[in-house]
């Protein structure tokens, strides 16, 4: 929202400063996003008359004009179509800066010919997109002056961040009510300020417009008034000047004066050109099918769910967000249709999030306007149209009505100490409330005004106290703590999770936060795919849409950490990095459950290339693997028990990837190489490898008491014993080097998988380190024997034999 002092200043009657203002509308919940002056960009330029226009010597399109600015003759090329000897214009001397192009003004030759400064055009100067010509001054103009102070552009320009909740500030009328109950000065009359006696419907001879509501849910209230025989032409100066000074182009005195209205009242208005219409407006859902062109040109497709306005012929207006082109007023343009409705603010967000269609108009009455205001924002702006445009009234049409039951609160003026933490007196609250708008009886029942949609009970009321009051007036008080040392709060599984962000990072791995929201095609990608794995893990396939979401890009909540994870690799790999390993520590959304788990994307090179290496090596499934196996470690995960299955899912690579499990059941991770489709869907080059961690799978610890037991280490060394099997090409290592582990779990303490390589008659050699641990005595050659023979005979129930 951003508005003038001076225009600010309109309807409050004060001496304060912008600074102060700036402090003030803070302190009362309004935060100055920034506070500018265009005046101080434009101190350098000044009002100069061209005394003479002479073509210039070397060029067809340029002229060598004559310049005094108040110190004498300066020649200047210009290149303008419409300078000439006798204008008046804006002159920038050398040493300037010219914002629009963002060069520093020099003497400087141009074809031939020596230019000492610059004639400047509008879009030099930021205040619009005019650059047909120079900046042409009325012939009164001060030469000599400073342009910015003669144009009346020296006025800061406050640009204030509106909470969602206070539809009220979207007006400077609100924000000036605000600052006057914070004491910054008196709220002036309405009607004062826009020079009428009283705020009553102008009278017009003419009969009403013909409008009428079908829609009475979508637009409650359509009020309506005509005027005749005007003439629209370009908007008055200080009109222009106010639209200008926040960014907004002027176009036409009756599409200026609906803008005007919007930013200084908070009240959204339509024109319509009557020449355009066919029979009478009516405020009705639209049909299937149904298409408008809207005024920013593009068209859009409506439903039967949306609120429009239309004539017998078409579609003119989508009701409180956009009007549309063929009916829109032009400098031809003679008689028009004022439109001053009520739309509901529910049905105004749901049809503006369908069509991703954003306004001003929207931005308000999604938020509420003041249903009261329909009248007296009619009349004012029928005035305005009268005063600038001429022509004749009509009489006022008031098809249907605005909600307008009034709001009573109960209230106790002791509830703003005990909520607000603020002591104020009862009639320093009283007040306060008055200033605001509310009405309070003696009794402290408490009525809302009509354009204070957001309070609705005693909470609101104290709010409105302390902010205005001051936030800064809350007295500071410690809460009350118990003797003693404090007790943990963190639960079992935070903790886990802290021990996991900790081992992550210890291995060179980036923390990375992405959003909960996906798009459909990215969430598709990810849903479990195999009905029995989703079983076990209650993983059942659902995809959760968002009702409200903030884009098409996150439309659903993520079944997996992994898509944002690539969507992050694939920004660092576009920025250059070489090497990527990032994870997330986050929940998934399944049908029944939203699951803790962690989620590890590499991508990139795994070690650079150098002398001893040679090419750099890129990441693979066992690195996946590595990550996941440490991070189910750091997790409390009884690692040295969990089996390796194949294929992870469809999003990971067939035969380079798995999960790792308790039993066939309980699955505690994937891992794997990603499947080409899948990272080409998230346009990453190169292979990458993934994992996801359940931690919400892993078994709770047993309560072991306080303390550990204290360690204890064996006196006797082990004993390692290597033994060779031939075994199928098909079966895995992991589970012979199980069989093997499992085969005297008494003394077997440990077993690796230390060679692989493939027979000529197709079989496979594996060599398996065993750990053996004596307990009370070291073994003899005999028990040794026995040992191996029980290792023999587990890993021959697998299909293995001992290489001989």
């Amino acid at each position: 929202m951003k508005f003038t002092l001076g225009w600010l200043k309109e309807h409050l009657d004060t001496q304060a400063d912008a600074p102060t203002i700036a402090e003030a509308l803070t302190r009362v919940g309004l935060e100055v996003e920034g506070l500018t002056n265009a005046a101080e960009k434009l101190a350098p330029f000044r009002i100069a008359k061209v005394l003479s226009a002479a073509p210039h010597p070397q060029a067809d399109k340029l002229q060598v004009l004559s310049v005094d600015a108040g110190d004498g003759p300066a020649q200047v090329v210009c290149g303008a179509p419409n300078a000439r000897a006798g204008m008046l214009g804006v002159f920038g001397a050398p040493g300037a800066f010219v914002p629009g192009s963002g060069i520093t003004l020099k003497v400087a030759a141009i074809r031939g010919v020596e230019s000492h400064g610059m004639m400047c055009s509008v879009r030099e100067l930021e205040l619009g997109d005019e650059h047909n010509g120079i900046i042409e001054l009325a012939g009164d103009a001060p030469v000599g002056e400073s342009y910015a102070a003669w144009a009346g552009l020296d006025d800061p320009v406050f640009d204030v961040a509106v909470t969602p909740n206070r539809q009220d500030c979207m007006g400077v009328r609100g924000i000036a009510r605000d600052l006057a109950a914070a004491g910054m000065g008196a709220l002036r009359p309405l009607a004062e300020v826009y020079r009428m006696t009283t705020l009553e419907p102008v009278a017009g001879a003419d009969p009403a417009p013909d409008v009428r509501i079908d829609d009475p849910d979508g637009c409650p209230a359509f009020f309506a008034q005509a005027v005749s025989s005007l003439v629209n032409g370009a908007s008055p100066q200080w009109m222009r000047h106010k639209l200008t000074a926040i960014g907004q182009k002027p176009i036409s005195v009756l599409v200026d004066i609906t803008n005007f209205v919007s930013i200084d009242l908070g009240r959204p208005l339509h024109v319509y050109d009557r020449a355009k219409l066919s029979g009478p407006l009516v405020a009705r859902k639209a049909r299937d099918g149904e298409r408008v062109l809207a005024l920013n040109g593009k068209s859009y497709a409506l439903d039967a769910s949306m609120t429009v306005i239309a004539d017998d012929a078409a579609v003119h207006d989508i009701g409180g967000i956009m009007g549309g082109a063929e009916s829109g007023v032009s400098d031809t343009t003679t008689d028009v249709l004022i439109e001053c409705a009520y739309f509901d603010p529910e049905h105004i967000a749901r049809t503006g999030q369908k069509l991703a269609l954003a306004s001003d108009a929207r931005q308000r009455f999604e938020r509420g306007v003041d249903p009261a205001f329909l009248d007296d924002g009619l009349a004012i702006a029928t005035k305005l149209v009268l005063d600038h445009c001429g022509g004749r009234a009509s009489a006022v049409t008031h098809a249907g009505a605005p909600p307008l039951t009034p709001k009573v609160i109960r209230y106790d003026s002791s509830l703003c100490r005990r909520l607000g933490g603020i002591e104020v007196a009862p009639d320093d609250q009283r007040a306060i409330l008055e200033r605001l708008g509310f009405a309070v009886s003696t009794k402290w029942d408490v009525t809302v005004p009509s354009w204070r949609r957001d309070v609705d009970g005693p909470a609101d009321l104290v709010e409105e106290v302390v902010r205005i009051i001051g936030l800064d007036h809350v007295v500071s008080e410690p809460l009350p703590r118990r003797a003693g040392v404090a007790k943990p709060t963190a639960t079992a599984m935070q903790r886990v999770e802290r021990k996991v962000r900790r081992a992550a990072a210890a291995r060179g791995l980036n923390e990375a936060v992405t959003w909960s929201f996906v798009s459909e095609a990215e969430a598709a990608a990810f849903v479990p795919r195999h009905a029995a794995d989703a079983a076990a893990r209650d993983e059942r396939v659902q995809l959760w849409n968002l009702a409200n979401p903030i884009s098409e890009e996150m439309k659903v909540m993520r079944p997996s950490l992994l898509p944002g994870l690539l969507s992050a690799a694939r920004r660092n790999a576009d920025r250059g990095a070489d090497s990527i390993r990032l994870f997330e520590v986050g929940r998934r959304y399944l049908a029944q459950s939203e699951p803790l788990t962690v989620g590890v994307v590499l991508a990139g090179e795994s070690a650079p290339r150098g002398w001893a290496t040679g090419k750099a090596r890129a990441f693979d499934a066992y690195d996946a693997k590595a990550e996941a196996l440490a991070l189910l470690d750091a997790a409390g995960a009884p690692v040295d028990n969990l089996q390796v299955f194949g294929e992870a899912g469809a999003h990971f690579h067939p035969g380079q990837s798995g999960t790792l499990r308790l039993g066939p059941k309980t699955e505690l991770a994937r891992f794997g190489m990603l499947h080409p489709a899948t990272a080409r869907a998230f346009d990453l080059k190169g292979p990458v490898a993934a994992a996801e961690i359940h931690l919400d799978a892993i078994p709770a610890a047993r309560a072991s008491g306080r303390a550990r037991a204290a360690f204890a280490p064996n006196p006797l060394q082990p004993v390692r014993r290597d033994f060779a099997f031939v075994v199928p090409e098909t079966l895995a290592a992991d589970a012979l080097v199980r069989a093997v582990k499992g085969a005297d779990k008494g003394v077997i303490t440990g077993g690796r998988a230390f060679d692989r390589f493939v027979l000529p008659d197709g079989q496979v050699s594996l060599a398996v380190e065993v750990v053996l641990q004596p307990a009370e005595r070291s073994f003899t050659e005999d028990e040794l024997s026995v040992i191996g023979e029980k290792i023999v005979a587990a890993a021959t129930k697998l299909g293995a034999s001992l290489r001989g």
